[in-house]
């Protein structure tokens, strides 16, 4: 508890390892504390080994509308006089409820992982019932479309997916492919605009407005250099953010 809290407030305050312990000590001082405080290498070291997050809040009996996307991450480079040109970067994959604007799920990748390929393990973090699944024209692949009706539970999860241009129905009966071939038709008779708005499509932009708060509270680059370290890095971002969620966020309204 005491290396969370540690990490919470580096990442919450943009400091380096040193200055996270310098700020703690300082703060056990003044408050009259005889606690010990971690040193920087102790921080580093065990955020290595720290194991599962549970960054969710309570479960809830509700099924929930999920939202998914993908963002890049920076990686530190250290303190070079000139990075290099071609700067590696992770790629970070959210699942989102978008009734509450929580990270259900999330999990770190290498640049090269395609979209479609890690819908899987998002769905597998999730214990709850989903009701609905919403993504951009990244997923539209047959396998995305069979991994989300495999949490319907006796229930069809409407899986709301842009198919791609030219896109033509499949015989195949298979639950997933059915889906498809439903948001294929749809959008042949209503248009794609038309299609974002009478589908509720349009509300997948929530995810994208959760990755930006994701990048501009806890900034665009991660300070860990190593998978291991980045893995648990991410996670306790997400257990910050949704946190802050928890709190209150502001309610957009219309103005005609």
């Amino acid at each position: 508890l005491a290396i969370e809290a540690a990490l919470t407030i580096r990442m919450v305050f943009h400091l380096p390892l040193r200055q996270t312990e310098g700020f703690l000590r300082s703060l056990a001082d003044l408050l009259g504390l005889g606690l010990p405080i971690p040193d920087h290498t102790t921080l580093s070291r065990r955020l290595q080994n720290f194991g599962d997050i549970n960054f969710r809040g309570l479960a809830t009996d509700q099924p929930v509308h999920l939202l998914i996307d993908s963002t890049g991450l920076r990686i530190h480079v250290g303190h070079l006089r000139k990075p290099p040109k071609r700067r590696v970067w992770r790629k970070l994959h959210l699942a989102v409820n978008a009734e509450t604007g929580e990270v259900l799920a999330a999990e770190l990748t290498n640049r090269r992982t395609a979209d479609c390929a890690r819908v899987q393990g998002l769905l597998d973090q999730i214990d709850d019932r989903v009701a609905s699944f919403m993504a951009d024209g990244a997923y539209d692949a047959g396998a995305v479309y069979e991994a989300v009706q495999g949490k319907r539970r006796g229930h069809r999860v409407t899986t709301l997916i842009p198919p791609g241009r030219g896109a033509q129905p499949s015989s195949i009966r298979l639950p997933g492919q059915r889906e498809r071939n439903r948001n294929i038709r749809s959008m042949r008779k209503l248009g794609r605009r038309e299609w974002y708005t009478n589908s509720g499509y349009s509300r997948r932009s929530l995810v994208e407005n959760t990755v930006f708060r994701f990048k501009t509270i806890l900034g665009q680059r991660i300070r860990s250099r190593s998978l291991g370290s980045q893995q648990p890095e991410v996670k306790l971002a997400c257990k910050i953010l949704n946190t802050m969620t928890s709190l209150g966020i502001p309610v957009s309204v219309k103005v005609e």
